[in-house]
């Protein structure tokens, strides 16, 4: 029996798919050549003949979002707006239609309390020789100023005598105490009245 051929090399890599082709060494051929020319023209009549490709537009810019509105602000209380004291911190009565003004730091742990009136300071020192049962002093003729001790000064821990003082702000024309609170009415006082509160072992019964 004849031997069949041999069975080349290659077999297996073309069994499993794969064909190596070898490089070739010649020159293209001319036909090829106007081949690919002719597909190079054909490709570029394609793509000039074909429409430009649709710009991408950028998305939609998103509105901005609306901040909630701020809280409106508080109210800031206007200068001289201080709450005014209990009589049970001054220790004496105020008169009844006086307007706390102020009070100021006098040393020593004291306090002193302004009042604004409307009332003449005839009028004044006539209601505290009654409620407060002593004569007082006119320690000044002008301006007009009545004072009332109704505790005993003590020069060690105070800076000034307990008490009432009415002062006239009328005299010499000034028109009066300036009303420390803007817009605040009536916009002058003609009469102040000024407590040094009393200590509460001092105070006398009513």
């Amino acid at each position: 029996m004849r031997p069949g051929p041999a069975i080349p090399l290659l077999a297996p890599l073309v069994l499993a798919g794969v064909v190596a082709r070898p490089a070739s060494t010649t020159a293209a051929s001319p036909h090829g050549t106007a081949a690919v020319v002719a597909l190079d023209a054909s490709a570029r009549r394609t793509l000039e003949q074909a429409p430009p490709p649709a710009r991408l537009q950028p998305p939609p810019a998103t509105p901005p979002q609306a901040q909630p509105a701020a809280p409106p602000a508080a109210p800031t209380a206007p200068a001289g707006a201080e709450a005014p004291p209990a009589e049970s911190l001054l220790g004496v009565p105020v008169y009844p239609s006086a307007v706390f003004l102020r009070s100021f730091d006098a040393g020593r742990g004291q306090r002193f309390y302004l009042y604004g009136s409307t009332a003449s300071f005839t009028d004044l020192v006539s209601y505290y020789r009654t409620v407060l049962r002593t004569r007082g002093d006119l320690v000044f003729e002008e301006p007009a100023t009545h004072m009332f001790e109704v505790g005993r000064f003590r020069e060690e821990t105070m800076a000034f005598p307990p008490g009432v003082t009415v002062k006239d702000h009328t005299w010499g024309g000034l028109g009066g105490y300036l009303n420390p609170v803007p817009g605040g009415q009536p916009a002058r006082f003609p009469t102040v009245i000024q407590i040094v509160p009393v200590p509460p072992g001092e105070r006398r019964a009513p």
